[in-house]
């Protein structure tokens, strides 16, 4: 089963559970990915896999910003909100890495590409996002890759 037919799922799940934030993120969540289908050609358009995780990423990404946000302006209510909607999208999205296996991956894609500077910090990054799509923090990522190549 495909991502949007597991997200599909659960949203009839949730709604006969009564769930109203797990409802909500999951439909706002499937009204993304068909407007993504529609940008990238028109309704009949059906997204793959790795289409559907970067709508997944970039909703959490998104609710991220908002909650870090709601609390600096003092929203503890709105930032909490944001966080639930997280915890939901956090369970389709593919097992992070930790800090040392990221590490590992930086460093094997320093290898690849033989960089030794951080004019060539670009590829690697690229390198890395490349082959764990969804599984790594990019700013994590940049962070080892400034560390690594100074």
């Amino acid at each position: 089963m495909g991502l949007k037919e597991q997200l599909e799922a659960d949203l009839k799940e949730a709604m006969k559970a009564q769930e109203v934030v797990r409802r909500d993120t999951l439909r706002m969540t499937l009204a993304a990915m068909k407007n993504r289908a529609i940008e990238l050609g028109g309704t009949a358009t059906v997204l793959d896999e790795d289409q559907c995780l970067a709508v997944v990423l970039n909703a959490v990404k998104t609710r991220k910003d908002s909650a870090s946000q709601y609390d600096s302006a003092g929203r503890e209510d709105l930032a909490a909100t944001e966080r639930a909607e997280i915890a939901v999208l956090q369970g389709y999205l593919p097992q992070a890495l930790s800090e040392e296996e990221t590490k590992a991956a930086v460093e094997a894609a320093i290898q690849t590409v033989g960089a030794d500077s951080r004019a060539q910090m670009g590829q690697v990054i690229k390198t890395v996002m490349g082959a764990h799509k969804g599984s790594v923090d990019g700013k994590l990522v940049q962070r080892l890759c400034a560390e690594l190549l100074s």
